[in-house]
């Protein structure tokens, strides 16, 4: 039975493994190639060590877990851009399919056209996360919270918004800034 208490487990659980999974990753990609390591860390080892087991089975894992998880992150994005662009179409199957296609049109010119994926990841990072840390509670804090506005509460939760929102333009800056350098 669904409870606050099983969905903090499965949280903490999931999180707990994720880290553990990028550390081990992190630590045994600086201790091969110390300061050498590229973003892509089978890239680095397939240079040394091209047709290794090893190597090519952990690439096989990552395609299986990329094909087994696309259609988990599509389901939410093409309900997203129905939603907001063809919400007065009631339940049209031809623009299911081209919503789908363009989806994936648009995921699969990324792969092709962006050089790394330190570049999605950076501006991902620095837009998304820092709206869901720290811009989105604040903001749900000041329009739910019925206290007045010059209370600490919602001065903290105002102060919030504007750390989130001056990190997030801050990061998007540099890593724009890291473009136009290389």
């Amino acid at each position: 039975s669904p409870s606050k208490r099983r969905m903090q487990n499965v949280t903490v659980t999931g999180i707990g493994l994720s880290f553990l999974i990028y550390f081990m990753s992190a630590l045994f990609g600086y201790l091969t190639f110390y300061d050498k390591v590229d973003s892509e860390l089978l890239q680095g080892y397939s240079r040394y060590l091209p047709h290794d087991p090893i190597i090519m089975s952990v690439r096989a894992a990552i395609l299986l877990a990329v094909l087994l998880t696309v259609p988990l992150i599509h389901f939410p994005a093409r309900k997203a851009v129905l939603m907001v662009f063809f919400s007065h179409i009631p339940g049209s199957w031809i623009c299911h399919i081209l919503v789908t296609l363009t989806l994936n049109a648009v995921v699969v010119l990324f792969a092709m056209y962006v050089p790394d994926i330190k570049n999605v990841f950076g501006v991902v990072g620095s837009t998304t996360s820092t709206c869901l840390l720290f811009v989105y509670p604040g903001l749900f804090y000041l329009k739910l919270n019925r206290e007045d506005f010059i209370s600490p509460q919602k001065l903290g939760a105002c102060a919030l918004v504007i750390f989130g929102v001056c990190v997030g333009l801050l990061s998007l800056v540099v890593i724009i800034f890291n473009w136009v350098d290389q």
